[in-house]
């Protein structure tokens, strides 16, 4: 019974965060990738402002590492199951990577600027240096990077030097992609987000920055999900109420302070203030780690929630599930489906968003109750395993041994 709650547990955290990734994204669907943070320039005001601030401390940044942890779990969970097949968990992780990474390229070019499984694609080969590690040493190490991220963002810094992006370039840029992304043919925003330079030659370096350390700074939430996976945080659920009950109000607690801190203070004229980056570097990743603990609280119930089991089926699809996402939102804000863009409102946008998703929590036990897995997690089996099937081969060991694998989706 163990191995099939913590599967469900996982799962249904995948779907989970796919609600507050959405969420998040609705912002760059709406207003884009840099002018999501800068309200002001599509009049942005009064309840929607405020609804705009909430989103940043709450959901903003606090969800995407849900699913970064989640990826480091199911990491060595596959090597595991490789391993007991006796196959070589580094070159099938390898090539799903590989893939990963076209994937995220192809829906980056074709279809929308905030894709993250390019992201992902590259962080795995990083993470593959972490697969034989010990837990002590994915802790330390997810510590260290961390401690890291909090000095760069305790480090205090001028208010007109930290505004990466909010020069008059890039306010020309945002307010162009108003009108193309809002009124533009599929032709003419594809050609926008390929090649317009948001940033300029002043802010370009920051680019260049983010690309090279962007995969080192998100590290952390990725090796703790590999630790979780090698100790056990997830095999019973039961027998972890209170460690979950005490991380839960301890890192929830820590993460909205740090990320209130650094949303507000800016717009309360302290800009200047030390420590006002922690939020941003390291805030979103303790919260989420609340929030992570807080839903595996639910599983400690004694009557299970109905909706838990909609939510593990969203996170068996969550690949596909996310690029339909992206394929549904942009129809519905950009010109060439319904151009919403920069129109509907943050909360307005938030309410579309949540929609999509509850179709989703809907349709997806519904999909699944015919089909065994979605077909991008089909795609993305048959290329790990190199297997028409999506199966990796048989065991060389006991059927027994086998069985004890744990399924990845």
């Amino acid at each position: 019974m163990i191995p099939n709650k913590r599967v469900q547990l996982i799962d249904g955290l995948r779907g989970f965060s796919l609600a507050g990734i959405i969420l998040a994204n609705m912002l760059i669907f709406q207003y884009g990738l840099f002018g999501e943070s800068q309200p002001q320039l599509f009049g942005i005001q009064g309840a929607d402002l405020a609804f705009h601030s909430f989103l940043f401390i709450v959901v903003v940044g606090s969800f995407m590492p849900i699913f970064a942890y989640m990826f480091g779990f199911g990491m060595v969970k596959l090597a595991d199951s490789l391993k007991v097949r006796e196959l070589r968990p580094k070159c099938h992780l390898a090539r799903r990577f590989l893939l990963l990474l076209g994937i995220g390229m192809l829906h980056a070019t074709f279809l929308w600027e905030g894709d993250i499984l390019t992201f992902y694609g590259i962080t795995g080969f990083f993470l593959l240096l972490f697969l034989n590690r010990s837990p002590k040493t994915l802790l330390i190490w997810a510590v260290l990077l961390m401690t890291v991220m909090g000095v760069l963002g305790a480090w205090p810094v001028d208010p007109s030097e930290a505004a990466i992006g909010s020069s008059a370039h890039t306010q020309s840029y945002v307010l162009q992609s108003r009108d193309i992304y809002g009124g533009g043919t599929y032709a003419e925003i594809k050609d926008f987000r390929n090649h317009a330079d948001p940033l300029g030659e002043e802010d370009g370096w920051f680019l260049l920055l983010a690309s090279v350390f962007a995969p080192i700074l998100i590290a952390p939430m990725f090796l703790l999900g590999m630790r979780a996976a090698r100790i056990g945080t997830f095999d019973d659920p039961q027998a972890m109420r209170r460690v979950y009950k005490r991380r839960a109000i301890l890192f929830i607690s820590v993460g909205l302070l740090s990320k209130m801190y650094g949303v507000l203070a800016p717009q309360l004229g302290g800009g200047g203030l030390p420590g006002i980056g922690i939020g941003e570097t390291v805030g979103g990743a303790v919260l989420s780690l609340g929030y992570i603990y807080a839903f595996a609280l639910l599983y400690t119930a004694s009557r299970k929630w109905s909706i838990l089991r909609n939510f593990e089926a969203v996170g068996r699809l969550s690949l596909t599930n996310y690029l339909m996402q992206t394929v549904l939102c942009t129809t519905i804000f950009y010109g060439y489906g319904f151009g919403w863009f920069g129109r509907a409102g943050v909360f307005v946008g938030a309410v579309i968003v949540l929609a999509v998703y509850a179709v989703q929590l809907w349709l997806s036990p519904l999909y699944l109750a015919r089909f065994r897995t979605g077909p991008v997690e089909k795609i993305l089996r048959i290329w790990t395993y190199l297997s028409w099937k999506g199966q990796p081969r048989k065991s060389k060991r006991s059927p027994e041994a086998a069985g004890e694998s744990v399924r990845v989706s």
